[in-house]
């Protein structure tokens, strides 16, 4: 169904015809420079598999060889720097063969989004202006960002009452508190964690819950389309601001806003080292994990065609499914209202699958990796005989099985500042080799309306 609202400006049917004949531009090149390169391509290659082999067994391995594989990783490494610096190789053709992508990947962006993807957080009716406005803060979070943006002095010019969480402080006791104080508006500067556990109290009781992007990495701030650099700027969501409706999600009644994750790196994190010395726990423990003495990671689950799965070194459970294959928007999600989970799980038995997967994950075709499977669901259970290690969004717990995610659809209200973007990076990724990218670009340079 197309309609005639919908037709391409003629700014979009250009960048269409940039974005066409960048990517024809950067496949003729990377053809030409490939036949004229092949045996010092193949050479580097065949260096890249080794450092790759090398790498494997060096964290697979203890004792000598460990000490052999990493002189196999810097070997490998060596060859393709030979290559590219000895042999005929030039890296500049390969440069513009990445700028002409970068192009292209870009246009494309431009060239299919949607006039209503433009519209800003302002053009959203007005949220109701709080009566009794709460925020919660965790000081140490993000380096001491609520001490550095004076967040507190901040909520009290602006008549937000202000808690600051202190040693020995239960969090939801204090954000219940809040709630049966009167707080009819309640927020958390900090990390993701903090987030979901406040979350949670917003979503039982009915009432907005404002993100402020006090923590470190604020995941969950980026995918709603809030300026994580406007730590200040987003108090304004308290006095002039838009609500939205985002899901939820839960593992054993726990709830999470990004994600739970099992295996490898959940196990690791567990250690009480792992704080001070990521690096070097990590070396310690991984051969106990992935070593030829390895026992199997007890991790049962049901695929998506309905396949009894014994194992999975990798399980990533997110509230909404991630962009995990796209450059652009990567590690992001386009949306958080869909109703469903996002499930990925990854299996690395050999060397030859580390091989397969790191080539197949260069060039785009992380999904045909045999050992990748990535689906969404409302719900998802991962079995086992004994307790789970899981990162509940960045926090390490150990939980019973079995394991039970499921969202919750709609479950919270978000309340934003008007000027936030509003939009997550996932929103925009593209991949132009996709055949529908390429026939909805050649739709819009001809100047018909987009397949909706």
């Amino acid at each position: 169904m197309t309609n005639e609202a919908t037709r391409p400006t003629p700014v979009r049917r250009v960048a269409a015809l940039i974005s066409m004949a960048a990517l024809v531009a950067s496949v003729v090149v990377m053809a030409t420079l490939a036949l004229s390169n092949i045996v010092d391509i193949v050479i580097a290659s065949l260096g890249l598999s080794v450092a790759i082999g090398g790498a494997w067994y060096s964290l697979s391995h203890r004792g000598t060889v460990r000490l052999l594989a990493s002189g196999a990783v810097v070997a490998g490494l060596a060859i393709v720097v030979v290559v590219f610096v000895v042999g005929e190789v030039r890296l500049w053709p390969w440069l513009a063969v990445a700028v002409a992508a970068a192009i292209s990947v870009g246009s494309a962006d431009f060239a299919l989004r949607e006039p209503h993807h433009d519209a800003p957080v302002a053009d959203e009716p007005p949220a109701p202006r709080a009566r009794r406005p709460v925020l919660l803060m965790n000081p140490k979070s993000g380096g001491g960002k609520v001490g550095k943006f004076r967040l507190e002095r901040e909520c009290r010019d602006r008549g937000i009452e202000p808690i600051v969480l202190g040693p020995g402080d239960d969090l939801l006791q204090l954000a219940e508190d809040a709630v049966a104080r009167g707080a009819d508006v309640i927020g958390m500067a900090g990390g993701d964690g903090s987030q979901a556990l406040v979350g949670s109290v917003a979503s039982a009781h009915g009432i907005p819950h404002v993100v402020i992007p006090a923590g470190t990495r604020n995941h969950f701030a980026l995918d709603l389309g809030i300026d994580r650099d406007d730590v200040v700027g987003a108090l304004d969501a308290y006095t002039d601001g838009v609500d939205r409706t985002v899901d939820l999600a839960e593992v054993n009644g726990r709830i999470f806003v990004n994600n739970a994750t099992l295996g490898l790196y959940a196990r690791i994190v567990q250690s009480p080292e792992y704080r001070d010395a990521k690096v070097q726990t990590s070396l310690e423990m991984l051969p106990d994990l992935i070593g030829p003495d390895a026992e199997p990671l007890d991790l049962r689950f049901t695929g998506p065609d309905g396949e009894e799965v014994p194992t999975a070194a990798v399980i990533l459970v997110s509230n909404g499914p991630y962009e995990l294959q796209r450059a652009k928007g990567r590690g992001s999600r386009e949306r958080l209202d869909d109703g469903t989970l996002g499930i990925a799980t990854l299996t690395v038995l050999s060397a030859t699958d580390m091989q397969k997967l790191i080539s197949m994950e260069a060039a785009g075709r992380l999904g045909r990796f045999e050992g990748w499977r990535e689906w969404t669901a409302d719900r998802f259970e991962v079995r086992s005989n004994g307790r789970v290690d899981v990162g509940v969004d960045g926090e390490a717990l150990t939980m019973d099985p079995p394991l039970v995610f499921a969202t919750r659809p709609g479950a919270l209200t978000i309340r934003m500042p008007r000027h936030a973007p509003g939009r997550s990076p996932a929103a925009s990724a593209v991949r132009v080799t996709e055949a529908s990218t390429v026939r909805e670009l050649l739709r819009i340079a001809a100047g018909k309306p987009r397949n909706t």
